[in-house]
């Protein structure tokens, strides 16, 4: 049976979109992935045009609250910016981890689109970091070539 991971940040527009797409492309063979805001505002148009840019199609995606999910088992839990870190409700037997990202939506719309994209290749390498170092899946095993895995 696969690992579940829940990614939760505060509108479920960007960060989390973006690493519930990555964790599904690079190690969806050992993990579920799903992604919520604790005040979804809708998918932002640059998370489908960056992550399209490393040919994953996000949409489809739409933001989900994280109360969709109340009640279910996640092995982990992982919340991606500061502000989802302290309204974040209890799930059963779930392994926290905090990992803080800057907001690209909120970067001045001259360097918005470099923003994102740093912000996406900061999650893939944070991913992969998690999924070697404390999963411990080899790079071999991941789709991923930021890391060493077979190449997208």
């Amino acid at each position: 049976m696969k690992q579940r991971i829940l990614f939760l940040c505060t509108a479920n527009s960007a960060r989390s979109q973006m690493a519930e797409a990555l964790l599904r492309l690079i190690a969806g063979d050992h993990f579920d992935a799903e992604s919520a805001g604790v005040h979804p505002s809708g998918l932002h148009p640059m998370t489908a045009e960056i992550m399209q840019e490393i040919g994953v199609d996000v949409r489809h995606h739409r933001s989900k609250s994280v109360e969709e999910f109340l009640g279910q088992y996640f092995t982990y839990m992982i919340t991606v910016c500061d502000r989802a870190k302290e309204p974040c409700p209890i799930f059963p037997a779930i392994q926290f981890r905090h990992w803080p990202f800057e907001n690209p939506a909120a970067a001045p719309i001259a360097i918005r689109t470099e923003t994102f994209r740093r912000v996406r290749n900061e999650i893939t390498d944070r991913l992969c970091q998690f999924l070697i170092e404390e999963v411990g899946l080899t790079p071999a095993a991941l789709k991923c070539q930021r890391c060493g895995g077979v190449p997208l």
